[in-house]
């Protein structure tokens, strides 16, 4: 196993599909650092549907405006291996790991 490799596995915790990333859309602000970070390509960004931001607080409405509606989406969550990065770097703190 080359060094890369090692690297991107070391942290894992679990199997691919026992955990699955959970973000409180009141608190990500798209800033990527998730997308960034994930060894396992699980996130991307995207733009928030309408019908999604319709339950959000004063405050998210306001931040999601603000952020043109980015937020990070879990488009792989089932190559989720519970690592913690994501949780780690997320300026938000918008990440939680849950078991499935």
């Amino acid at each position: 196993m080359d060094s890369a490799s090692q690297k991107t596995t070391s942290g894992c915790k679990q199997e691919p599909g026992i955990f699955t990333p959970e973000i409180d859309r009141g608190r990500c602000e798209g800033k990527a650092d998730c997308v960034v970070i994930c060894p396992y390509d699980v996130f991307e960004l995207d733009i928030l549907p309408p019908e999604s931001r319709k339950d959000l607080g004063t405050l998210a409405k306001i931040k999601g405006f603000v952020h043109g509606w980015k937020q990070a989406f879990a488009v792989n969550a089932e190559a989720c291996r519970a690592c913690g990065l994501c949780v780690s770097a997320c300026p938000e703190k918008a990440i939680t790991l849950v078991r499935r």
